[in-house]
Formats: C-alpha cells, sequence, structure tokens
C-alpha cells in the first residue's frame, strides 16, 4: 500500500469530522478562517451593522449613553469634592500654623458661595 492511499481524501467523511491531512496546505487557510469567524462573532458584527441600518435607534443609544457618562462624572465629581472638603475641614480643625488660615478661608468661601 502506498501512503496515498492511505490518507483520505479531503471531501470524505473524515475531512467533515474534522480530520486534517498532515502535509494538507488548506489547514493553515482553514483554520484562519475558523479564527476569522470566531473573531467577526466575538464582535457582534451583525449586531453593530443591524444598528447602523437604523440611524434613530443609534442616535437614542447614544443619548443614553452620553446621559449616563455624564451623570457619572457629575456623582463622581461631587463624591471627590465633598471628600476633600472634609478633609480640608479636619485640617483646619487641627490648629496648623498657616495652613490652617487658608484652608479656613477657604472653606469660608466655599460655605458662603453655597448659601443662597
Amino acid at each position: 500500500m502506498s501512503v496515498a492511499e492511505d490518507r483520505p481524501k479531503t471531501g470524505g467523511p473524515e475531512a467533515a469530522e474534522g480530520y486534517k491531512l498532515p502535509g494538507d496546505p488548506g489547514d493553515a487557510v482553514t483554520t484562519r478562517i475558523a479564527k476569522l469567524t470566531f473573531a467577526i462573532e466575538k464582535m457582534n458584527l451583525a449586531e453593530y451593522t443591524a444598528l447602523l441600518e437604523n440611524p434613530w435607534r443609534l442616535m437614542w443609544v447614544n443619548f443614553i449613553a452620553g446621559s449616563a457618562r455624564g451623570l457619572g462624572i457629575a456623582f463622581g465629581f461631587a463624591v471627590l469634592s465633598a471628600g476633600l472638603l472634609f478633609i480640608l475641614q479636619g485640617l483646619m480643625l487641627a490648629n496648623l500654623p498657616y495652613i490652617g488660615d487658608f484652608i479656613a478661608t477657604i472653606v469660608r468661601m466655599v460655605d458662603q458661595d453655597l448659601r443662597p
């Protein structure tokens, strides 16, 4: 029996079951196609193209995303500012020379701006 007779044909049932021929140059192409298919499925290309086909839905999704981003930035800024003011008030109460007076002035100005 020759080597050519030992190998199954590429279109046979062995190839359909995932059997790969050792010297077949199509193996690299098949592997690359499989990787490309997986990458396209992973990026949800079908959903993205469906979104691009409907411009009103695209604008709505972007509006919601922008609103959520804006609220997140505002909330984060408020939390960080409150924390900073709390720390500055603690430093002011510690009666540190010069630093305490400077921080007290800043806190008084912020308090005056917040009052109606």
